[in-house]
């Protein structure tokens, strides 16, 4: 069975953690910059493993960074949407988010020269608050999202979601779902997907999710990662100290991590999954209830 593995690519100073943080333009240059030489080095390392994945790429950058998005595409992997510019589906409207969602959906078709249909929300921002989102993607076009983490988190998750493939049912229409992997212990959800989670556990802990994803004849374990996790040199933002650890721990580990992974799990890219899951019987989950 494969294993997705994602890239939510975004400059390091739009991480939800620095939303209040103050960027000098040339600090957000360099990070621009580092966040090109980083999404290389992972096409470069998904080619030795000959692995397949999706980008969910912010809109911006396919203005900025027209070439990058392009490469990715002619490498085989799939492009997907992660919003214009990084901003949480709470802070906008539904016309907002519409707006913002078919803006950035146009641009990266631009930029490869391909169809956009899978869609992740920054920060899994797509919530009970916010179910509205599942119809506007599927107004736009989307074939499948992948924002809801079925966990309990201090900024996103919907604990009750299905750990499997689903149809998430916005307010009037649905939309299949590729959640996040979870652990699950003694009754709760645990995050193991990717982010501070693949960065602090250890190894073990994400191989053993993965695992008991794939018990389920649903399963289909989906992994995340940021290319400035694999930038362990950047310059620092100015956290708080929370934040400051979630961001940074582990960072000098993770190249060595994603290539154990990628030696272990045949990566394939999420449009790929699409017709095979809608096939199956999915569960169904209303996030507005």
């Amino acid at each position: 069975m494969p294993v997705c593995f994602t890239f939510d690519i975004e400059e390091h100073h739009r991480i939800e953690a620095a939303a209040d943080c103050k960027c000098s333009q040339e600090t957000q240059a360099e990070y621009a910059r580092r966040m090109e030489v980083s999404t290389r080095w992972l096409l470069e390392t998904l080619a030795e493993f000959k692995a397949r994945s999706t980008f969910f790429i912010v809109g911006q950058i396919a203005t900025t960074h027209p070439k990058l998005v392009r490469d990715i595409a002619e490498a085989g992997h799939e492009v997907a949407c992660h919003s214009w510019d990084h901003q949480r589906v709470h802070r906008l409207s539904q016309d907002q988010f519409r707006l913002d969602v078919r803006k950035a959906k146009s641009e990266l078709e631009h930029a490869c020269g391909r169809p956009v249909v899978g869609y992740r929300a920054p920060t899994f921002s797509i919530t009970r608050e916010t179910a509205w989102a599942i119809d506007v993607l599927a107004e736009a076009g989307m074939r499948y999202d992948s924002s809801v983490f079925p966990v309990h988190h201090d900024r996103y998750g919907i604990p009750a979601a299905p750990r499997v493939p689903f149809l998430a049912t916005g307010t009037e229409r649905s939309l299949l779902e590729f959640p996040p992997v979870t652990y699950s212990l003694l009754g709760k959800n645990l995050s193991a997907a990717g982010g501070g989670y693949f960065r602090l556990y250890p190894p073990a802990m994400i191989r053993a999710a993965v695992r008991q994803v794939l018990r389920d004849p649903l399963g289909l374990p989906v992994l995340y990662f940021h290319p400035w996790e694999f930038d362990p040199d950047q310059p620092r933002l100015p956290l708080g100290r929370t934040s400051r650890f979630r961001t940074y721990v582990g960072m000098n580990r993770t190249k060595a991590r994603l290539r154990d992974l990628l030696g272990r799990y045949n990566s394939r890219p999420m449009i790929e999954m699409v017709e095979t899951w809608q096939a199956k019987s999915l569960p169904s989950f209303n996030l507005s209830d």
